[in-house]
Formats: C-alpha cells, sequence, structure tokens
C-alpha cells in the first residue's frame, strides 16, 4: 500500500514538475517524509542533476538539511557543485554533526574544502573534533545534539529547558544529567518528568545506574549496548568521563547494516566497499574480487600437488577419481556451515573466544553425526546406484567403504577447522568473516585429498 502511494505521489510530482508548476510542487513536498523526497531526487538526478537541484531548492532550509542527510554522496556532491556557499553554509548548520562527518567522509577533498569553508568556526571545530576519532569507533558516529541538566534542577525547570533547546536536538526522550565539569551522572526520561511532581528534583528521579561508552569503544559495542539494554541512545564520554555525545538508535541501525554488509564481503571473498552495487564500477569490482580469487586459484596448486604424487595410485583404481568432487565439495559445504554458525554468534555476543573448547567439542558431536548419517547414505548409494544401476563393477564394497569412512573424517575436520579458525581471528583482533567459506574450503580440499588417498593405502592396498 505505501509502495504504491508513493508511485501514486511520485507521479503526481513529476506533472507538477514538467509543467513548471513550483509552488503546487513545493506545497507536495512539504508533506512528504525525508527518505521519500531524497529517494524521488535520486531518480530526478539519474535523469538531469539540474532537476534534481531545481526540486532540492524549493525545500525549506530545515527540511533540506534533513533530506540533504538522506541522499548517498553521489548526489549531494551534484547538489553541492550547483548550489551556492550560502546554501552550501545552511544546510551545513542545520544537519546534525554525526550526518555532516559522514558526509564528510565520503566526498572528495576538494568539495570537504569548500563545504568546511562555508561552515561557522563553531560547527567547523566541532566536525574536525569528530574526525579525529578513530575509523568505526562510538566516537565516530555520535552527535552532539542531546540534551543536558543539572541534578539540583527541579521537573518544572527541566521541562521548560527541554522546550527551549529541544528543537535542534537529536533526541529529547532521554536527558543526561551533567556537572559542573560536563561529567555525566544520571540519565532521566521525559516519561519520568511527566509523570512526577513539578517541583520535584532531579537527583531524587534520575537513575545513576548509567550504561556509557566511550569514544573510543568500537562502534559494535555501542550497538550491542542498545539492543541489550533496549535503549534509544546511549551516552558517549571521553577518557575523563565528560559527556560529548550520543550514539542514537538510528546510527545503530546503519552501523548494523553496514558490518553485516561488510561481513558477507568477506565470507564471499570480496574487499569490502561502501559503494553500493548498483553504483559500482566495474574496474572498482574487479579490484574487490581479484585478491581473493587470485589467492585461490593459487592455493589450488596444493590439491594438484597431492592428486598428481597419488597418481600411480589412482591409475590403479581409476574408481576413486569420480567420488572427489563429492567428498571436496562435502567437506566445503561442512565447514562452510561452522564458520558460519560460529561467526553469527561472535558478532551477536553469543560466544567469545575464550569458548573456543566448548565450541570445538560440540562441533566435533555434530560432524561426528553428520558424518556418520552421511557416510550410512553414501555406502546405500554407491552399492545400489553405482554398482547395480550403473553396472559399475568397480564400486566394490570396500571401495564403498573408504569413501563413507573417509566422508566421516572429512566432515568431522571441516567442522573443526570451520569454527576454530573465526574464533582464533576474533582473539588475534581480526574480523573472523575473513576466515569463511574461501578459505576454509582451500584447506578442507587439500586435507580431504590426504585423508581419502592415506585411507584408499591402508584399506584398498594401493
Amino acid at each position: 500500500m505505501e509502495e504504491r502511494n508513493y508511485e501514486q505521489r511520485r507521479e503526481k510530482l513529476l506533472r507538477l514538475l514538467e509543467g513548471r508548476r513550483l509552488k503546487a510542487l513545493q506545497n507536495e513536498l512539504e508533506d512528504m517524509n525525508e527518505f521519500d523526497i531524497a529517494s524521488f531526487l535520486t531518480e530526478l538526478g539519474e535523469e538531469d542533476p539540474r532537476r534534481m537541484v531545481t526540486v532540492f531548492r524549493l525545500l525549506s532550509k530545515g527540511q533540506g538539511a534533513e533530506v540533504f542527510a538522506e541522499l548517498d554522496a553521489p548526489e549531494q556532491q551534484e547538489i553541492i557543485n550547483f548550489i551556492t556557499d550560502k546554501e552550501l553554509g545552511d544546510i551545513v548548520e542545520e544537519m546534525y554533526v554525526d550526518d555532516a562527518v559522514d558526509m564528510m567522509e565520503e566526498l572528495p577533498a576538494n568539495i570537504v574544502k569548500r563545504v568546511m569553508r562555508t561552515a561557522t568556526p563553531e560547527t567547523r571545530a566541532l566536525i574536525n573534533q569528530y574526525l579525529k576519532y578513530p575509523e568505526n569507533s562510538a566516537g565516530s558516529i555520535m552527535t552532539a545534539e542531546f540534551v543536558d541538566l543539572k541534578k539540583y534542577m527541579n521537573v518544572r525547570e527541566s521541562i521548560a529547558r527541554i522546550r527551549r533547546v529541544g528543537e535542534d536536538k537529536e533526541t529529547i526522550y532521554v536527558c543526561y544529567v551533567t556537572n559542573a565539569h560536563r561529567k555525566l551522572e544520571g540519565v532521566v526520561t521525559v516519561k519520568d518528568l511527566l509523570l512526577s511532581d513539578d517541583d520535584a528534583v532531579i537527583d531524587d528521579i534520575m537513575d545513576t545506574n548509567v550504561i556509557f561508552v566511550r569514544t573510543t569503544d568500537d562502534r559494535s559495542e555501542a550497538a550491542e549496548r542498545i539492543s541489550d539494554y533496549d535503549l534509544l541512545a546511549i551516552p558517549v564520554v571521553d577518557k575523563e568521563d565528560r559527556l560529548v555525545g550520543i550514539v542514537t538508535v538510528d546510527d545503530v541501525i546503519d552501523v548494523i547494516e553496514e558490518e553485516a554488509t561488510e561481513d558477507f564481503d568477506l565470507m564471499a571473498g570480496i574487499a569490502p566497499s561502501d559503494t553500493p552495487y548498483s553504483r559500482a564500477g566495474v574496474i572498482e569490482m574487479w579490484k574487490r574480487r581479484i585478491p581473493w580469487l587470485m589467492f585461490l586459484m593459487l592455493s589450488a596448486t596444493f590439491t594438484s600437488m597431492i592428486i598428481t604424487h597419488f597418481e600411480d595410485a589412482l591409475a590403479k583404481t581409476a574408481v576413486l577419481t569420480g567420488f572427489i568432487p563429492m567428498l571436496m565439495g562435502t567437506g566445503g559445504n561442512s565447514g562452510s556451515q561452522s564458520s558460519t554458525a560460529v561467526i553469527r554468534s561472535l558478532s551477536i555476543g553469543d560466544t567469545e573466544p575464550g569458548d573456543i573448547l566448548r565450541v570445538i567439542w560440540k562441533e566435533i558431536r555434530v560432524a561426528v553425526l553428520c558424518g556418520v548419517s552421511l557416510a550410512a547414505v553414501n555406502f546405500v548409494k554407491m552399492l545400489v546406484v553405482d554398482r547395480i544401476l550403473l553396472s559399475n563393477t568397480d564400486v566394490t564394497v570396500l571401495v564403498a567403504f573408504t569413501v563413507s569412512l573417509t566422508l566421516v573424517f572429512v566432515v568431522i575436520f571441516a567442522k573443526s577447522v570451520g569454527c576454530t579458525l573465526p574464533m582464533a581471528a576474533e582473539k588475534i583482533g581480526i574480523d573472523p568473516a575473513v576466515m569463511a567459506s574461501p578459505l576454509i574450503s582451500t584447506i578442507t580440499d587439500a586435507v580431504s585429498l590426504l585423508i581419502y588417498f592415506a585411507l584408499s593405502t591402508v584399506i584398498l592396498q594401493i
């Protein structure tokens, strides 16, 4: 329903724009959500950037800043290229600081210089302060627009302050109590204020058990705490416990989306990038994909060396060759299952690197059950399908037993490696997603062949 309504409104906006009925168009835009306006502007920008800028200029100062923050970097750059310095300065001053910092990190250096030149000295200093925080830290995604109160204030004074300063704040639902040195002392919600007497003192109703993060903490730490404690926002303090900003739940959603995308890329053997697939150029995608493909291709040399080493044995029992892809594929799939489960568990804080022995023991037991189940089905399949139905007399009971027994050991090894590598990576500070499918499959392929030929040599005497 919502999608159909947007499509209908989009058609109406286009008709008004084509008919140069700009006042009517402006009135329509005033009632629209900022995200929908940004989507409409993006569509216009793909066809004609000038029309996008024309529509953008119809927005009020406050609405324009909110819409501008919703746009991707290419559209932001197009608008900046067309508007005046005064218009740009108005946008920067109206934007929340965290949105302005995000924009700075995405735009080219020459555009950033122009943006900073149009900002006021106070805004420029604040943006520079945020840009100095480590990448992916809580400080880099926080905003300075929050409501602070003093513990000696009463409810009446607090509500009056919220009304006076709240319009330009990121959120007013949670207020933070600080002392004269800006040190965080407590937190109070608007609900607490509304349900208390007007003369009640903040010191008596505030919660002193404040959940917070530090500016240098990883941004995922802020996301986890907001999720764990069901917060709308979490305060960010510096090394001296002074309140310098807050991270809101909408910032956390962006973090979760970015980190999930990054993990998907790493697990697929692709270098992470902030550029969406639809905007990425062919050369950029080649650069992101070729390193892992090159590494995996070269690492497959070990597999070739193993097969070459056992070439004489394969020549004597050629039937063994046909089951190599199945063994290698099963090993890779088994390892991927374990690595995906463990990486997910690590990302949500369900397990820690210190739990590695418990995780390995669980995965080994699962691997034994999976391996035996696969081996039993494979044993029957080889004798019924390969030997009887396909009349392949080379598939003897011993051959079927060898392949099936190999399956058991391959699955056990693959699942052990699949759970160990991500946890080891987390322990040494590497993203566990790096140790996902491509790398585990490569290791498992080589070891699967070694297990296969070792068992074949002993059981089949080749």
